[in-house]
């Protein structure tokens, strides 16, 4: 079942009067307000420590806003119970990181598969999508290995498909392409602008003056 917004262009994320403070009480985020939309790839940019992957994890729904307001499709976060949280985060939204973030215990395959697990989807019908995006991005070779056994720039195609397992109404990138060659880089951004291309939000956290160029 597709996740995909059928309208692009059409604001699907809504940022209104966001702070963020860690519990040490250092504000990390004040007021922010932005509006994010389907079709979209958008760059959060600055310093490092300016903030960038906090507001990641707050539009992601993994940290919860000390105020204002998060709204998913004009639907308010901030009174959302972990659970609905949870199910938001395994059925809309697609993760990737600078770090691929792959348990080192699982071959690259049950990698790729993990966030089906959440969703209930039926593992014959998990493992048939996943070789798909593997062959998609050229690591279907690698489906049995371990991800100690495979490049950085293939883990980060690993984690890819993973992120788009679901095809995400949202994809939220932190620094993806920081440690990657060059066509690396470009198999990553050609395939955040096909999503966007086919209605996802996008949003990625970037240094990166040619990453930001692209968005």
């Amino acid at each position: 079942m597709s996740h995909l917004p059928i309208q692009v262009h059409r604001p699907l994320l809504t940022v209104e009067n966001v702070n963020f403070s860690y519990p040490n009480q250092v504000k990390v985020i004040t007021g922010f307000s932005d509006t994010f939309f389907g079709g979209k790839v958008t760059a959060l940019t600055g310093p490092s420590g300016c903030g960038k992957s906090t507001l990641l994890y707050l539009l992601g729904l993994m940290h919860r806003q000390s105020s204002g307001e998060i709204f998913i499709d004009g639907r308010p976060t901030s009174s959302m119970s972990d659970s609905e949280r949870a199910m938001y985060r395994a059925n809309k939204f697609g993760f990737v990181f600078q770090d691929a973030v792959l348990d080192p215990s699982r071959s690259v395959l049950e990698n790729v598969m993990e966030t089906s697990l959440y969703r209930n989807e039926s593992r014959s019908r998990s493992r048939l999508k996943a070789y798909e995006l593997m062959e998609e991005f050229g690591v279907a070779s690698r489906a049995s290995h371990r991800p100690g056994q495979i490049s950085g720039g293939q883990a980060q195609r690993i984690a890819l498909c993973r992120a788009l397992m679901a095809d995400p109404a949202f994809i939220i990138a932190d620094e993806p392409t920081g440690n990657l060659d060059p066509n690396t880089r470009n198999v990553v951004l050609d395939a955040f602008r096909s999503r966007a291309d086919a209605g996802s939000c996008v949003i990625i956290a970037t240094h990166d003056p040619d990453v930001v160029s692209r968005c």
